[in-house]
C-alpha cells in the first residue's frame, strides 16, 4: 500500500461524485449492484447488500431504485441482459485507468467510453495491459473518531475476521481483504457491531504516477467524463493522491 490511504481516496472520490447532481443515487446504485454480484441478491445472507442498502436509504433512495439494482445484478431485471464490461487504457502522463461497465449495448458503451479517452488526451487500450498494475482488494474501513479502540485490540479482531493487513489513519482502521474474505470480514464486524463507515471490493494500484498542471486537468476531465457515463460502475486509476 505504500502509505497510501485507500480511505483518503474513497472520501475523495465519492465527494466529488456527490457534488455533482444526480450522483449520490447513483453510487448507491453501484455499491447495492457490486454487492449483489459478489454476494446475492437476500440481504439476510449477504451482509455487504445489508450494508449498502442501509446507507442508501439514508439518503432516502426509493425501495424501487434499490430493487431494480438488485435485479439487474442477479439477472431477473424486465427480461434485459445486463453484462459487466471492463475497459483499460491510459491518460495524460502515462496514468493508468480501468473502467467497469454494466450495459445492456456493448457497442455504445464502447464508443462513448473510446470517445472520452480520445477527447481527454487518453489511450483505449487492449485488455490486460494495464491491469497487471492493479491489485483485487476488499477494503472494510472502521470508524474510529475517539480513539476509543486500541490499534492491538484492532490488530487481533482484523486477524480473528480473516483480513490480510490493517492500516491506521486519523479516525479509522482500514481493514484489508482478499476478494474471497471480503463477505466474511464484514459479516464479522457487522455482527460485532463496529461502527463500519465503508466497504468495498477495489482495485488497488501496485505504484502511483505523481501529475499536476496540465495534464492533472486533462485527467480530471477524462475521469468525470467516465463518472458521467450512466453505464459506468467504476474507475479506477494510479493518480498520486497523497500530497492533495
Amino acid at each position: 500500500m505504500a502509505g497510501h490511504s485507500k480511505w483518503k481516496n474513497i472520501q475523495r472520490r465519492k465527494g466529488a461524485q456527490d457534488a455533482k447532481r444526480g450522483k449520490i443515487f447513483m453510487r448507491h446504485a453501484k455499491d447495492i449492484y457490486t454487492a449483489a454480484k459478489q454476494g446475492g441478491g437476500d440481504e439476510a445472507m449477504n451482509p455487504a447488500l445489508r450494508l449498502a442498502i442501509e446507507k442508501a436509504k439514508a439518503d432516502n433512495m426509493p425501495n424501487d431504485n434499490i430493487e431494480r439494482n438488485i435485479k439487474k445484478a442477479t439477472g431477473t431485471l424486465d427480461g434485459k441482459n445486463f453484462e459487466e464490461i471492463t475497459y483499460e487504457g491510459y491518460g495524460p502522463a502515462g496514468v493508468a485507468i480501468i473502467v467497469h461497465a454494466l450495459t445492456d449495448n456493448k457497442n455504445r458503451t464502447a464508443g462513448e467510453v473510446r470517445h472520452a479517452f480520445s477527447k481527454n488526451g487518453g489511450n483505449l487500450g487492449e485488455s490486460g495491459s494495464v491491469a497487471f498494475m492493479f491489485d483485487r482488494k476488499g477494503i472494510v474501513i472502521i470508524h474510529n473518531d475517539n480513539g476509543e479502540i486500541d490499534e492491538d485490540e484492532m490488530t487481533l479482531e482484523a486477524l480473528e475476521a480473516g483480513a490480510d493487513d490493517i492500516l491506521t489513519h486519523e479516525g479509522v482502521f482500514e481493514i484489508v481483504t482478499s476478494p474471497e474474505n471480503f463477505s466474511d470480514v464484514v459479516a464479522y464486524f457487522t455482527e460485532k457491531d463496529f461502527d463500519i463507515a465503508d466497504s468495498e471490493l477495489t482495485l488497488i494500484p501496485q505504484n502511483y504516477s505523481p501529475v499536476s498542471g496540465e495534464d492533472a486537468e486533462k485527467l480530471q476531465q477524462l475521469i468525470d467524463a467516465l463518472e458521467d457515463n450512466e453505464d459506468v460502475q467504476e474507475v479506477y486509476h494510479n493518480i498520486d493522491e497523497s500530497n492533495e
